[in-house]
Protein backbone atom coordinates (compact mmCIF):
# COMPACT_ATOMS: atom_id res chain seq x y z
CA UNK A 1 0.00 0.00 0.00
CA UNK A 2 1.53 3.26 -1.05
CA UNK A 3 1.18 5.63 1.84
CA UNK A 4 -1.08 8.82 1.74
CA UNK A 5 1.34 11.99 1.75
CA UNK A 6 0.83 14.51 4.69
CA UNK A 7 -0.08 14.85 7.92
CA UNK A 8 -1.52 11.72 9.84
CA UNK A 9 -5.07 12.33 10.12
CA UNK A 10 -7.07 10.84 13.38
CA UNK A 11 -10.55 10.18 13.66
CA UNK A 12 -11.49 10.55 17.81
CA UNK A 13 -14.81 9.20 18.68
CA UNK A 14 -16.29 9.96 22.01
CA UNK A 15 -19.80 11.16 23.31
CA UNK A 16 -17.79 13.42 25.74
CA UNK A 17 -17.64 16.76 24.47
CA UNK A 18 -15.20 18.17 27.08
CA UNK A 19 -12.59 14.72 25.56
CA UNK A 20 -13.18 15.63 21.87
CA UNK A 21 -11.95 19.46 22.69
CA UNK A 22 -9.04 18.50 24.62
CA UNK A 23 -7.94 15.54 22.30
CA UNK A 24 -8.55 17.64 19.22
CA UNK A 25 -6.48 20.52 20.85
CA UNK A 26 -3.78 18.30 21.79
CA UNK A 27 -3.36 15.98 19.03
CA UNK A 28 -3.40 19.13 16.72
CA UNK A 29 -0.66 20.87 18.29
CA UNK A 30 1.42 17.66 17.53
CA UNK A 31 0.97 18.15 14.03
CA UNK A 32 -2.03 15.82 13.28
CA UNK A 33 -5.05 16.53 11.67
CA UNK A 34 -8.03 15.82 13.41
CA UNK A 35 -11.76 15.04 12.77
CA UNK A 36 -14.28 13.80 15.55
CA UNK A 37 -17.22 12.18 15.90
CA UNK A 38 -19.86 11.71 18.86
CA UNK A 39 -22.07 8.46 18.02
CA UNK A 40 -21.21 5.42 15.73
CA UNK A 41 -22.90 5.86 12.83
CA UNK A 42 -20.96 8.95 12.10
CA UNK A 43 -17.35 7.30 12.76
CA UNK A 44 -17.90 4.27 10.79
CA UNK A 45 -19.45 6.36 7.56
CA UNK A 46 -16.14 8.68 8.00
CA UNK A 47 -13.78 5.65 8.13
CA UNK A 48 -15.56 3.89 5.07
CA UNK A 49 -14.56 7.17 3.31
CA UNK A 50 -11.12 6.72 3.80
CA UNK A 51 -11.56 9.90 6.33
CA UNK A 52 -8.67 8.71 8.91
CA UNK A 53 -5.91 6.96 8.82
CA UNK A 54 -5.86 6.20 13.06
CA UNK A 55 -9.25 6.59 15.12
CA UNK A 56 -8.96 6.83 18.75
CA UNK A 57 -12.22 5.35 19.65
CA UNK A 58 -14.34 4.93 23.40
CA UNK A 59 -16.47 2.24 24.05
CA UNK A 60 -19.64 3.42 25.56
CA UNK A 61 -21.40 5.73 22.77
CA UNK A 62 -24.39 6.20 22.81
CA UNK A 63 -25.99 4.40 19.25
CA UNK A 64 -23.51 1.38 19.41
CA UNK A 65 -20.85 -0.31 21.52
CA UNK A 66 -17.65 0.31 21.31
CA UNK A 67 -16.65 -3.08 20.64
CA UNK A 68 -19.20 -3.46 17.89
CA UNK A 69 -17.57 -0.89 16.25
CA UNK A 70 -14.42 -2.47 16.42
CA UNK A 71 -15.78 -5.97 14.68
CA UNK A 72 -17.64 -3.76 12.17
CA UNK A 73 -14.18 -1.59 10.99
CA UNK A 74 -12.51 -4.95 10.71
CA UNK A 75 -15.35 -6.97 8.64
CA UNK A 76 -15.45 -4.25 6.37
CA UNK A 77 -11.72 -4.60 5.95
CA UNK A 78 -10.54 -1.21 6.93
CA UNK A 79 -7.20 -1.90 8.32
CA UNK A 80 -6.27 1.38 9.74
CA UNK A 81 -4.95 1.58 13.61
CA UNK A 82 -7.64 1.39 16.34
CA UNK A 83 -6.38 2.77 19.72
CA UNK A 84 -9.49 2.39 22.53
CA UNK A 85 -9.79 5.19 24.83
CA UNK A 86 -11.83 3.74 27.77
CA UNK A 87 -13.13 4.20 31.12
CA UNK A 88 -13.65 0.23 31.67
CA UNK A 89 -10.48 -1.02 33.26
CA UNK A 90 -11.65 -4.71 33.36
CA UNK A 91 -9.28 -6.76 31.62
CA UNK A 92 -12.24 -9.09 29.88
CA UNK A 93 -12.94 -5.60 28.05
CA UNK A 94 -9.22 -5.05 27.19
CA UNK A 95 -8.83 -8.83 25.50
CA UNK A 96 -12.36 -8.48 23.89
CA UNK A 97 -10.90 -5.26 22.00
CA UNK A 98 -7.78 -7.04 21.30
CA UNK A 99 -9.26 -9.94 20.08
CA UNK A 100 -12.09 -7.97 17.94
CA UNK A 101 -8.48 -5.76 15.86
CA UNK A 102 -7.94 -3.29 18.10
CA UNK A 103 -3.98 -2.08 18.25
CA UNK A 104 -4.27 -0.92 21.91
CA UNK A 105 -5.85 0.11 24.75
CA UNK A 106 -5.94 2.86 26.70
CA UNK A 107 -8.09 3.81 29.83
CA UNK A 108 -9.32 6.57 31.26
CA UNK A 109 -8.15 9.15 33.05
CA UNK A 110 -4.85 9.23 30.96
CA UNK A 111 -1.94 11.23 30.53
CA UNK A 112 -1.79 12.95 26.89
CA UNK A 113 2.06 11.80 26.88
CA UNK A 114 1.43 8.11 26.54
CA UNK A 115 -1.74 8.20 24.22
CA UNK A 116 0.80 10.10 21.56
CA UNK A 117 3.42 6.94 22.16
CA UNK A 118 0.44 5.06 21.63
CA UNK A 119 -0.19 6.47 18.30
CA UNK A 120 3.09 6.67 17.52
CA UNK A 121 3.46 2.32 18.15
CA UNK A 122 0.40 1.63 16.05
CA UNK A 123 1.54 4.45 13.09
CA UNK A 124 5.20 2.63 13.07
CA UNK A 125 3.34 -0.92 13.48
CA UNK A 126 1.09 -0.47 10.28
CA UNK A 127 3.97 1.00 8.59
CA UNK A 128 5.62 -2.11 9.07
CA UNK A 129 2.76 -4.24 7.71
CA UNK A 130 2.45 -2.36 4.97
CA UNK A 131 6.08 -2.79 3.95
CA UNK A 132 7.35 0.71 4.23
CA UNK A 133 10.30 1.17 6.92
CA UNK A 134 9.24 3.80 9.78
CA UNK A 135 12.97 5.11 9.50
CA UNK A 136 14.05 5.76 6.04
CA UNK A 137 18.12 6.50 5.89
CA UNK A 138 20.31 7.05 2.65
CA UNK A 139 23.92 8.68 3.85
CA UNK A 140 24.00 11.89 5.85
CA UNK A 141 19.46 12.08 5.74
CA UNK A 142 17.44 10.46 7.79
CA UNK A 143 13.78 10.78 8.13
CA UNK A 144 11.77 9.05 10.81
CA UNK A 145 8.54 8.90 9.51
CA UNK A 146 6.48 7.94 12.84
CA UNK A 147 7.90 11.41 14.54
CA UNK A 148 7.81 13.63 11.16
CA UNK A 149 11.33 14.33 12.20
CA UNK A 150 14.22 15.03 9.35
CA UNK A 151 17.90 15.01 10.45
CA UNK A 152 20.35 15.83 7.81
CA UNK A 153 24.46 15.14 8.84
CA UNK A 154 23.09 14.62 13.28
CA UNK A 155 21.18 18.24 12.90
CA UNK A 156 17.29 18.60 13.35
CA UNK A 157 16.16 20.31 9.64
CA UNK A 158 12.56 21.98 9.60
CA UNK A 159 10.26 21.73 7.08
CA UNK A 160 7.13 23.01 6.53
CA UNK A 161 3.97 20.76 6.04
CA UNK A 162 3.87 21.02 2.26
CA UNK A 163 7.71 20.56 2.03
CA UNK A 164 7.29 17.61 4.10
CA UNK A 165 4.68 15.93 2.20
CA UNK A 166 7.00 16.28 -0.54
CA UNK A 167 9.96 14.48 0.50
CA UNK A 168 7.69 12.28 2.42
CA UNK A 169 6.20 11.06 -1.08
CA UNK A 170 9.69 11.09 -2.63
CA UNK A 171 10.53 8.60 0.61
CA UNK A 172 8.03 6.36 0.31
CA UNK A 173 9.21 5.55 -3.29
CA UNK A 174 12.96 6.32 -3.12
CA UNK A 175 15.01 5.21 -6.02
CA UNK A 176 12.20 5.21 -8.06
CA UNK A 177 11.64 8.37 -10.67
CA UNK A 178 8.28 10.32 -9.53
CA UNK A 179 6.93 12.28 -12.89
CA UNK A 180 5.76 15.85 -12.51
CA UNK A 181 2.17 15.12 -13.09
CA UNK A 182 2.22 12.20 -10.67
CA UNK A 183 4.12 14.77 -7.92
CA UNK A 184 1.51 17.31 -8.68
CA UNK A 185 -1.29 15.02 -7.97
CA UNK A 186 -0.30 13.20 -4.84
CA UNK A 187 0.64 16.47 -3.11
CA UNK A 188 -1.76 19.54 -4.76
CA UNK A 189 -4.43 17.30 -6.03
CA UNK A 190 -3.39 18.20 -9.78
CA UNK A 191 -4.10 21.46 -9.25
CA UNK A 192 -1.03 23.02 -9.74
CA UNK A 193 1.59 23.97 -11.91
CA UNK A 194 5.04 22.22 -12.13
CA UNK A 195 7.10 25.59 -11.25
CA UNK A 196 5.33 25.81 -8.03
CA UNK A 197 7.22 21.98 -7.80
CA UNK A 198 10.25 22.96 -8.81
CA UNK A 199 10.09 26.01 -6.17
CA UNK A 200 9.77 23.20 -3.63
CA UNK A 201 12.33 20.83 -4.94
CA UNK A 202 15.19 23.93 -4.93
CA UNK A 203 14.01 24.72 -1.03
CA UNK A 204 14.38 20.86 -0.32
CA UNK A 205 17.80 21.04 -1.35
CA UNK A 206 18.58 23.86 -0.04
CA UNK A 207 17.92 22.57 3.42
CA UNK A 208 19.19 18.28 2.71
CA UNK A 209 22.19 19.03 0.02
CA UNK A 210 25.64 20.03 1.19
CA UNK A 211 26.09 21.34 -2.33
CA UNK A 212 22.44 22.02 -3.88
CA UNK A 213 23.92 22.84 -6.92
CA UNK A 214 25.24 19.21 -7.10
CA UNK A 215 22.56 16.85 -5.38
CA UNK A 216 23.28 13.20 -4.28
CA UNK A 217 19.74 12.85 -2.75
CA UNK A 218 17.12 14.71 -4.95
CA UNK A 219 18.24 14.14 -8.62
CA UNK A 220 16.35 15.43 -11.56
CA UNK A 221 15.19 13.06 -14.16
CA UNK A 222 15.52 15.76 -17.29
CA UNK A 223 11.94 16.02 -18.69
CA UNK A 224 10.30 13.65 -16.18
CA UNK A 225 10.44 14.17 -12.90
CA UNK A 226 12.70 13.51 -9.40
CA UNK A 227 14.33 10.68 -7.65
CA UNK A 228 15.04 10.29 -4.38
CA UNK A 229 18.47 8.46 -3.61
CA UNK A 230 17.66 4.89 -2.63
CA UNK A 231 17.95 4.60 1.42
CA UNK A 232 21.21 2.29 2.58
Amino acid sequence: MTPRAGPLRVLVVDDEPAILRFLRASLESQGYIVTTAADARTALDLIRKKAADLAVLDLGLPDMDGLDVVRQIRKDGETLPVIILSSRENESAKVAALDLGADDYVTKPFGIGELLARIRTAQRHRLQQEGEKPLFQAGDLSIDLVRRVVTVRNQEVKFSPREYEVLRLMAAHAGKVLTHRFMLREVWGGDADVQYLRIYIRALRQKIEADPERPVHILTETGVGYRLREPD
